[in-house]
């Protein structure tokens, strides 16, 4: 069995090219990219995923004044 060289991997290559067209090409190749990435996140599904748009809410309580806590004279 013979290994590919570099003319055939060229015919290959412009074969595809006039099936798909340019533009599809890098459709279909980004597609695949995304596709692999969420392979590969779904492979780390154990480990807890961070959302930095939620975050848990701090209380902020105003500053009182000494003079708050006295009680007013009659």
């Amino acid at each position: 069995m013979s290994t590919l060289g570099a003319p055939e991997i060229i015919l290959i290559l412009v074969i595809v090219i006039l099936l798909f067209g340019v533009g599809r090409i890098g459709k279909i190749g980004g597609e695949l990219g995304k596709g692999i990435k969420s392979f590969r996140e779904g492979l780390k599904g154990d480990e807890p995923v961070e959302n930095p748009a939620v975050k848990p809410v701090e209380t902020i309580q105003e500053d009182k004044k000494p003079e708050d806590n006295i009680p007013p004279s009659a």
